[in-house]
């Protein structure tokens, strides 16, 4: 777990002031792409298709950056600990919750269940589109609209609609949803950490405090 801030004759570590580049796109890079899938795009559309492949990207770019990263940024930096998440939560309350270097334990959990739960989503998507790119759905609109009908044949025969097919909608569905449950879970406590602590969580992920590095 990573350390929270210490005093004495160790230099404090404090949370940064600023998240690098790779941070900073790929967190609200997701967030726009979960947003736009999950309200604004229709399931299967091209912009759909679109913008999960980005998600695909900037998720596995996240965690390559878990290992060659910055430190605050490496895994080794906030692994998941429920006990520690839990003691930070309880420490939150009384008002006694330290800082740390990196994320706190229990936005470390909510970091790990999002990763996770966003992987269900983009895997599912694969199987119901059988790893169709938007070029090729682009493709295959063109042919039904042109009168050729043998491409939804052959999505039939993938087995599109079968059991395996109707079990992955499912569960697409149901880790989509859970992923708008995370991330208004993650926006309160985001909210309620800044209040608690007296300090703008939002404002490294954006463009960084005006607090002058000693």
């Amino acid at each position: 777990m990573a350390a929270p801030q210490t005093s004495g004759r160790q230099a404090p570590l404090s949370p940064p002031d600023l998240w690098d580049p790779v941070v900073r796109i790929s967190h609200w890079g997701l967030a726009f792409i979960v947003v736009m899938n999950a309200i604004f795009t229709e399931g299967g559309s091209q912009w759909h298709l679109w913008l999960g492949w980005i998600g695909m990207a900037l998720l596995v770019l996240r965690l390559v950056w878990g290992v060659l990263g910055p430190v605050e940024a490496r895994f080794s930096a906030f692994p998941p600990n429920p006990r520690a998440a839990l003691s930070h939560m309880r420490r939150l309350v009384s008002g006694r919750a330290p800082h740390y270097p990196s994320h706190n334990p229990a936005g470390a959990l909510m970091v790990y269940a999002f990763w996770a739960t966003l992987a269900v989503v983009i895997g599912t998507g694969l199987v119901m589109t059988g790893g169709q790119t938007p070029m090729q759905a682009a493709r295959d609109d063109a042919a039904v609209a042109s009168g050729d009908w043998s491409v939804l044949v052959a999505e039939d025969d993938d087995g599109g609609d079968g059991r395996f097919g109707k079990a992955s909608k499912e569960v697409h569905e149901v880790a989509a949803n859970l992923l708008l449950i995370l991330a208004a879970l993650h926006i309160a406590g985001v909210a309620v950490e800044s209040r608690a602590m007296r300090r703008n969580l939002v404002a490294p992920m954006l463009a960084g405090s005006r607090r002058r590095r000693g």
